[in-house]
């Protein structure tokens, strides 16, 4: 079974179209979205439009959560501000994200034994916890031990990781950070999703039985960075596209 996950688009359609064409031509089983797809750029609707056209199963991340706190008008809408990308949103859209679930959880059994996939956007503890690839090993063990996950998938932090942690019983717990398809951060400028690859012979006992394949499609950056050049975003925002950070 292969499985593709994204996160983070950022209202970036140039790098989503890209990526949901490199997507397609994997043909995946099927496809979760673990949030943000708003903020930081102009396409707020259109990056909606899609993930809801094709039927994509989709988390609530923090820009998505802000959306429930804006007022219908803008305050100081004349000046360039992060505001305006919220503000952006049509009211249909605003309604779709406030519906956005925390987490999804899905659960295998094959071969006589168990594991879990479970989806959060910053940690299953928060919306807007990061967790690295250094974070201290008990910590995630705990979390994982407290979600009942044996393979956890997140993003939010924009770098993407793949983190195997072994357990004292001899089992293999992963984690997997998404990277951002819209606004990567750890200098690379391409879009980035995952392919995750199930079989039967499968196992949290097996760490090399799941897995993971980082993707990173090229898309149109300046086209990007220039549409918010244009508009009433800050330019900060142009040159992080630029710069991968």
């Amino acid at each position: 079974m292969k499985i593709a996950l994204f996160s983070d688009i950022h209202a970036n359609l140039p790098a989503f179209e890209a990526m949901l064409q490199d997507m397609d031509n994997q043909k995946p089983d099927a496809v979760y979205c673990l949030g943000d797809l708003v903020g930081y750029h102009i396409w707020p609707n259109e990056v909606i439009a899609e993930i809801r056209k094709r039927g994509i199963a989709t988390l609530k991340g923090n820009h998505d959560e802000k959306v429930e706190k804006l007022t219908t008008t803008p305050e100081n809408l004349k000046e360039p501000g992060k505001k305006y990308a919220y503000h952006l949103i049509e009211e249909s859209g605003r309604e779709y994200l406030r519906t956005l679930p925390a987490h999804i959880k899905l659960e295998y059994k094959q071969n006589d034994d168990q594991f879990n996939l479970v989806f959060a956007h910053g940690s299953t503890r928060s919306i807007d916890e990061y967790i690295l690839i250094d974070t201290e090993e008990n910590y995630v063990l705990d979390m994982m031990q407290e979600a009942n996950a044996d393979v956890l998938f997140v993003g939010h932090s924009h770098k993407p990781y793949h983190r195997v942690v072994s357990t004292p019983g001899g089992k293999f717990k992963h984690v997997v950070n998404l990277g951002s398809v819209g606004k990567p951060k750890d200098g690379d400028q391409r879009a980035c999703y995952v392919m995750l690859t199930l079989n039967r012979n499968s196992s949290i006992l097996d760490k090399d039985s799941i897995h993971v394949e980082f993707r990173r499609v090229e898309y149109d950056v300046e086209k990007a960075a220039k549409a918010i050049e244009t508009s009433l975003l800050p330019r900060e925002f142009a040159e992080a596209l630029r710069l991968a950070k």
